[in-house]
Parts: C-alpha cells; sequence; structure tokens
C-alpha cells in the first residue's frame, strides 16, 4: 500500500494545518491525561505505583492515537486498510494478552478492596494445594509472597481474586493451640492444674493480655487430663510464641510437681500409636 492510495491528491493548506492541530491536540491531551490518572491513582487508596504507571501509559497513548487518526481524517486519508489491520491487531493483541488483562484487572480489584497489604500474611489455595507467606510487593500481574522457608513466589492476581483466599493478619492477632497431656495424682486438682497453665501462658513474652490465654478440657480418664491451651498472639510471630510458651508451661508444672507433656496441637499421624504418660 503505497502513499498514494492511502492520501488523496490535491491536499490543501487547510487540511494539513488541521492535520497538525489534531496531533498536536491529541499529543497535550494525552500529556494531561497521564498526569491526571496519576493523580487520581495517588489519591485512590490501594493502587500501587505499577498499577498506576500502566494505566497512565495506556490512557496516554489511546488519546495519542486517536489525535493521529482524527489527523489522517482531515487529510482525507483512505483509512478502511489501516481499520483492518488495527481490528485484525486488536484481535491477536487480545488473544496474546488475554491472561495479562485478567490479571491487571484482578490487580486492580485487589489493591482497590484492599483484600490483601504489604506486610500481611495470606493463605492462598492453588491448584498445587495451599500457600502460605508474607505479601512482599503489589503489582499489575501478581502478588509477591515471601515463604517461612525463604522462597519468593510470584501469584497471579486473578488466582487471588477467583480462589479462597485467607487472610492471617488483617484481625492483627492469631490463635494457637497446645495439647497439654497431664498424669493424674492423688493430690493434685484439676481446676488448680488449669489456674496453673493459664497463669503460666499468661506471663511468656509475646502471648497477648487483651485476649487471655484459655484452658479448656479435652478429656479426663483415670489415668489423665487431657487439656487444650489457647493463646492469642501476633499474626507472624506465631512459631516463636508457641514454642516459648511450651518451654514455659512444660517447666511451670515441673516446678510445680506436676508430670505433663505439653506440644503444639496437630492431627496424630497414621498408624502411629499414640503416646502415653
Amino acid at each position: 500500500m503505497s502513499l498514494d492510495d492511502l492520501f488523496p491528491s490535491g491536499l490543501t493548506g487547510w487540511q494539513i494545518a488541521l492535520a497538525l492541530l489534531s496531533v498536536l491536540v491529541g499529543w497535550l491531551l494525552s500529556r494531561l491525561a497521564r498526569k491526571g490518572v496519576l493523580k487520581l491513582a495517588e489519591r485512590t487508596p490501594g493502587i500501587s505505583n505499577s498499577v498506576a504507571q500502566l494505566s497512565a501509559r495506556f490512557t496516554q497513548y489511546s488519546l495519542l492515537l486517536v489525535g493521529v487518526g482524527v489527523g489522517m481524517a482531515f487529510l482525507g486519508a483512505n483509512v478502511q486498510p489501516l481499520l483492518a489491520m488495527t481490528a485484525i491487531a486488536v484481535v491477536v493483541l487480545i488473544l496474546v494478552l488475554r491472561g495479562v488483562a485478567d490479571n491487571f484487572a484482578a490487580g486492580v480489584l485487589i489493591q482497590s478492596r484492599q483484600s490483601v497489604k504489604i506486610g500481611e500474611e495470606i493463605v492462598v489455595e492453588g491448584p498445587d494445594g495451599t500457600l502460605r507467606g508474607v505479601v512482599q510487593e503489589l503489582n499489575g500481574r501478581a502478588v509477591l509472597l515471601t515463604t517461612v522457608d525463604g522462597r519468593t513466589v510470584h501469584v497471579p492476581n486473578a488466582l487471588l481474586l477467583t480462589g479462597v483466599l485467607v487472610n492471617d493478619s488483617r484481625h492483627g492477632a492469631r490463635r494457637s493451640e497446645l495439647d497439654i497431656r497431664i498424669r493424674r495424682a492423688a493430690d493434685l486438682d484439676l481446676d488448680d492444674v488449669i489456674a496453673l497453665v493459664s497463669r503460666a501462658a499468661g506471663g511468656i513474652d509475646g502471648v497477648h493480655a487483651r485476649e487471655h490465654p484459655g484452658v479448656s478440657v479435652a478429656s479426663v480418664s483415670p489415668q489423665r487430663w487431657m487439656l487444650i491451651l489457647r493463646i492469642w498472639h501476633h499474626p507472624l510471630h506465631g512459631t516463636a510464641v508457641v514454642s516459648a510458651t511450651v518451654r514455659g508451661v512444660a517447666e511451670t508444672l515441673e516446678r510445680s510437681g506436676v508430670q505433663a507433656v505439653v506440644a503444639p496441637r496437630q492431627g496424630p499421624p497414621p498408624l502411629v500409636t499414640p503416646e502415653t504418660i
């Protein structure tokens, strides 16, 4: 396709002037629109800088192309071949970037709703199982997580929007449970033991005082008492606080002459005989 096929002959000065003016106006509007989108993104909570920059560039280039198209119309250009080429390019672009567009739209919704924030610990149900990590970055394609074993994981935004998302940090505290198995003795009183465990847990560094430790009776038998200790702690400090609580409660019971086993609560492994004391 040559220029003679695209532009008619006999162009006037007014046509050329109007074409140049339309391109100039389109360029100015695109610059102003870019700045406006960036300012709007700054005032909108939850929109990251990467998403704002991408939206601003898309708006700028779109208006610039509109200005160029209007300028070509003023020149009397035959835009049908260009429209056909543009339509084909758009279709190909949609097919190629369909996943990118889905993730970008999901990222905008996630950041505008503030479903997750940087520094929060989340759990995502993915196709390969459960994934837990701390949010390090939010961008237009994915959420970057750092797992407890030091891995960096890129979770697509669409997965967070359509799958099950658990935010462990939003409440500001998390609860952990410990199993306590105590050997019964003639000189032991169950209520006294419960009070002793509760006081010991409340004195552990990292255990929240606002939500007091709770102790419930799981089972009673002639040989032992089974207790469940529930403590609240910082969402990201669970392992350290639980470890300190296990040690502190066990030492307190030992000093009081109570034979006990203290362990973080977990389901019994299959085909293993339960431990007896």
